[in-house]
């Protein structure tokens, strides 16, 4: 893979032409998808390093981008999840990887790498969880706003999309609506960041 690099010249001149007699919050929206830009090259520069080895520049080109943008891309979460693997950091590991299945289900782009990684990240915290050292701090994506993508709906990670929780009794299988999502399983992104962060409340 070529480095994604753009030199910065070309990017001075694509902005200037790009905000030439432009109004006010033509200007502002902008210089919103520029930075989009920008960041997105980041992490195309992340994945670079990443490729070849050089895991913690990876690592700090994906906290910049975790540092400057509101929703944090699904493809970030995978690859930040598999990255922190490489760097031996397990628990942060499982962490966004886990994120990025319950956004994507076994549909997404990196789904399957998505729990091969995981199921290693759980085999390195049971196998090394006494000697474990983070090598810097822990970046839990329950701190950012996840992005759902253009359907801004995320299938309920409590029912699984089902609408039904089923509890193991006593006398047999217990069965109870999830109080979280809608009658179809289905939860707005608004609702799925509340809910990983724990702050979204039952509906009954």
């Amino acid at each position: 893979m070529s480095s994604p690099v753009l030199p910065a010249i070309f990017l001075l001149v694509f902005c200037a032409e790009a905000t030439a007699q432009k109004t006010p919050e033509e200007y502002l929206l902008e210089q919103a998808r520029l930075k989009r830009i920008m960041l997105t090259q980041e992490v195309d520069s992340g994945v670079y390093f990443m490729d070849k080895g050089e895991y913690d520049r990876a690592d700090g080109k994906f906290r910049h981008v975790l540092a400057n943008i509101k929703g944090v891309p699904s493809d970030l979460a995978y690859y930040f999840g598999k990255n922190s693997y490489l760097r031996r950091q397990y628990s942060q590991s499982i962490d966004w990887l886990n994120k990025y299945i319950q956004l994507k289900g076994m549909n997404g782009q990196f789904s399957a790498d998505a729990v091969k990684w995981l199921r290693k990240a759980e085999e390195g915290v049971l196998s090394a969880r006494a000697e474990e050292t983070e090598k810097s701090e822990r970046v839990l994506s329950s701190t950012y706003e996840i992005d759902c993508g253009p359907t801004g709906k995320v299938i309920c990670p409590v029912c699984r999309g089902d609408h039904v929780i089923i509890k193991k009794g006593a006398f047999g299988d217990q069965y109870q609506t999830c109080g979280f999502c809608n009658e179809h399983g289905i939860l707005t992104c608004e609702e799925y960041n509340l809910l990983i962060r724990g702050e979204l409340e039952p509906k009954f």
